[in-house]
């Protein structure tokens, strides 16, 4: 059998059988040792670059100046910081330590954070800065920026008494000392900066060039006290200055209060015993997003009756819950707003019958809009959502509150 094999097949079955073998593990061992001499040889992860570093726009604020004159914004206070003469944990908690195991443990961690509060002050100078301390390490949240979550924004009046925006921190640690704004234009104005939405503060300053003009602004009083869900928390805003609350607070040039609980604003009577001892120009009750129809129904009366108990002329503006803006192609979203819709209008329905006045309605149908680009989750409003809440509230608030 052998004898018949010729040299050719010989070879071939040589190298098929035993040397294509070698070869390849030659081969493998070889390259193995070249990448372990070379680590450029092996396939790294792309570094990623630091944006700021090729557009400094995209960095953090630059760092405050050195020399300044500091002043405490708890020395003048703040509006939105309702029960001044209560104890308090901290300064810039929204409710007193009397509210701690009255409200449900989620309502009051979440009462921590300094949402709606806004410092005012006077000033000439030709730089403002900010020099603050956060109380929870976490900056933002994957669908909201630090911006909005724990910057400070600030806004100013213009030449025609307008609020204006003009800048907001970029914050990056827990403590932050950072200019503002520089190069203003010559002239005392009347500046607004507004705290933190999803982040507690520990403590505030604004400084100033030494020398420049300050006087900080007492808080004014009667302001217009939003009870409400994460939505009015600030969710998910991209600055402190364009919440609803806050936008239509510049509108009408009216002190705001804001008592939104994220995941928590139910009509709860524990909060309800709170908005009580405000002295409000007018309360807005929107806390559906974070209810069922059961819920509406067996809360919404009580709450109303609690406050006109004691209050009994203060009107009380009662809001439907936006529509996700998703729900045009998620029926059971939809029937879920749809039924949340019925029982606020027949809770309103039956408060009427029974003669409560002074009390309003805003449908939620269209408070985002109705092109879907109002949200950025579908359940938060982005800040074109919340400019179209602020204007499909407005012509109801104005008609509550009396003001042209």
């Amino acid at each position: 059998m052998f004898a018949s094999i010729s040299r050719y097949d010989t070879a071939t079955f040589w190298i098929r059988n035993f040397m294509k073998p070698l070869l390849l593990s030659a081969f493998i061992f070889l390259t193995a040792f070249a990448s372990a001499k070379d680590p450029a040889a092996t396939t790294a992860p792309a570094k990623t670059s630091d944006v700021s570093k090729l557009d400094p726009a995209m960095g953090v604020n630059k760092q405050a100046e050195a020399n300044l004159d500091w002043h405490d914004v708890t020395k003048w206070g703040a509006e939105g910081r309702e029960f001044p003469e209560m104890e308090r944990h901290r300064y810039f908690d929204r409710l007193p330590k009397a509210a701690e195991g009255k409200v449900t443990s989620a309502v009051w961690n979440l009462s921590r954070d300094s949402a709606g509060m806004m410092a005012r002050f006077k000033t000439d100078a030709p730089s403002i800065h900010a020099r603050y301390k956060l109380v929870k390490p976490t900056l933002g949240m994957p669908h909201m920026p630090a911006t909005g979550v724990s910057g400070v924004d600030l806004y100013a009046r213009d030449a025609d008494g307008k609020w204006k925006w003009v800048q907001v921190t970029k914050p990056a640690a827990q403590t932050v000392s950072a200019q503002i704004i520089t190069g203003l234009a010559p002239g005392e104005r009347e500046y607004a900066a507004y705290l933190p939405l999803y982040n507690g503060v520990e403590s505030l300053e604004i400084g100033v060039p030494k020398g420049a003009k300050f006087e900080g602004l007492a808080p004014r009083k009667k302001p217009i006290v939003f009870y409400g869900t994460s939505i009015t928390h600030g969710a998910c805003a991209s600055r402190p200055g364009m919440v609803h609350t806050a936008i239509l607070g510049r509108r009408f040039d009216r002190p705001v209060v804001n008592l939104g609980f994220s995941g928590n604003g139910r009509m709860d009577a524990a909060v309800g015993d709170f908005l009580t001892q405000i002295d409000a120009t007018v309360y807005v009750i929107d806390c559906l997003p974070n209810m069922s129809a059961p819920d509406v129904r067996a809360k919404c009366v009580p709450l109303v009756k609690q406050l006109r108990v004691a209050k009994a002329n203060t009107p009380i503006v009662l809001v439907e819950d936006r529509r996700f803006t998703n729900s045009w192609i998620t029926p059971a979203k939809a029937k879920f707003h749809d039924d949340n819709h019925a029982a606020l209008r027949e809770s309103y329905e039956t408060l009427k019958k029974e003669g409560v006045t002074n009390l309003f309605y805003v449908e939620g149908d269209k408070l985002l809009g109705d092109d879907s680009e109002g949200a950025t989750d579908a359940s938060h409003p982005n800040d074109l959502g919340f400019m179209r809440q602020a204007d499909a509230m407005e012509p109801v608030l104005r008609k509550a509150g009396g003001w042209k």
